[in-house]
């Protein structure tokens, strides 16, 4: 079982900022911006190319509630959305991700 899959699983502490059915957000352990964030799908897929039709239609949802949720986040005046994708792309868990960054003006490198 993957990290992610075990914070999900709640065998590892993690910080939770938000959860429901489909996915939990965490704080990151190591972030490069005031606010940076993980949401984590429940489900076990490591890229997007994984994805079944109905998992990409739940990051559909994600995304939607993430626009829902921001300002309870502290990402009223925007954020940043990254998915690294394998190991050129800088993926270092293989478990869907979405890093959300987010609390001052950011630049190209976050």
């Amino acid at each position: 079982m993957c990290i992610f899959c075990n914070i999900i699983e709640g065998e590892i502490p993690s910080e939770k900022v938000y959860e429901d059915e489909t996915c939990i957000i965490i704080k990151d352990i190591e972030p490069i911006a005031p606010i940076h964030l993980l949401m984590i799908p429940k489900k076990h897929y490591a890229r997007l190319e994984d994805a079944s039709v109905s998992e990409a239609m739940e990051l559909s949802f994600m995304l939607n509630k993430l626009a829902q949720i921001k300002d309870d986040l502290g990402l009223q005046n925007g954020y940043r959305i990254v998915i690294n994708q394998g190991k050129d792309g800088g993926q270092t868990v293989e478990h869907l991700h979405i890093h959300i960054l987010g609390g001052r003006p950011l630049s190209w490198q976050a």
